[in-house]
């Protein structure tokens, strides 16, 4: 019987390298090699019997870990960052950051504040973030100015921002501070372009003050305080998995 081969970005985003997309930016870079020969190939397909490098080190799959962080804002959603500006994975205890390779799911702006997934399972990451699958992200908006209601149905609708049109949101408003002009509201997407919700606030004339993740595929802030993280439970793991 032959051996079934997968994508050699499949399986190191499987070990918990990075994200799918990150292990081929690796792959392209010379830092991965097949049974002692480098391989640039992003269609190179490997087996359980061959031997895979990175950087030099083995690779050997390590249990899969999840958990979800109140991210604070001024922190870097990545890895690493040339400007040594701080890390969400310096939030972590060393000992879990030194023993799994984690990696945020998706990412947050340097600004803006929390739900974010951290984990070192390529997969779920890869179902998140670069599937088809439309993934519910619930943000709290503080913008300047008091919403309208005329306001709120474009954006429903949906407005264009870097020239294409984002899908429909749900839209709720908590609060109208018209001593500061400031309104304050929930905001449900299902995409994830680059800092979308402010520019969608932004495309309106209502330039957002402060910007929170509250929930993201169902998962909450529920019981963590601002740099606080918990392992994620059974069942929100297979509910994220189901999505």
């Amino acid at each position: 019987m032959e051996e079934t081969k997968e994508r050699l970005q499949k399986v190191m985003a499987s070990c918990g390298v990075a994200s799918r997309r990150k292990c081929e930016e690796i792959i392209l870079a010379g830092r991965v090699s097949v049974n002692h020969q480098v391989v640039t190939e992003l269609g190179t397909k490997v087996g359980k019997k061959d031997l895979i490098c990175v950087d030099g080190k083995e690779l050997i799959k390590e249990p899969l870990v999840y958990y979800v962080l109140y991210k604070p804002t001024g922190y870097m959603t990545t890895v690493s960052d040339p400007y040594r500006r701080r890390l969400v994975l310096d939030l972590l205890p060393k000992e879990i950051t030194d023993q799994y390779r984690l990696f945020p799911i998706g990412r947050l702006d340097y600004d803006t504040s929390g739900v974010l997934l951290i984990t070192n399972d390529g997969k779920l990451s890869y179902r998140l973030t670069r599937s088809s699958k439309e993934i519910e992200k619930t943000y709290q908006v503080r913008m300047k100015g008091l919403i309208t209601q005329e306001v709120i149905t474009e954006l429903t609708k949906g407005v264009i921002i870097d020239g294409i049109k984002t899908k429909r949101a749900k839209l709720e408003v908590l609060s109208l501070d018209k001593k500061n002009q400031s309104s304050l509201i929930t905001i449900s997407i299902t995409e994830g372009r680059n800092r979308q919700v402010r520019k969608m606030f932004e495309t309106v004339g209502y330039p957002v003050k402060k910007l929170k993740r509250i929930s993201f595929g169902g998962i909450t802030l529920d019981g963590l305080s601002v740099g606080e993280y918990r392992p994620l439970k059974p069942h929100e793991i297979k509910v994220l998995y189901s999505l």
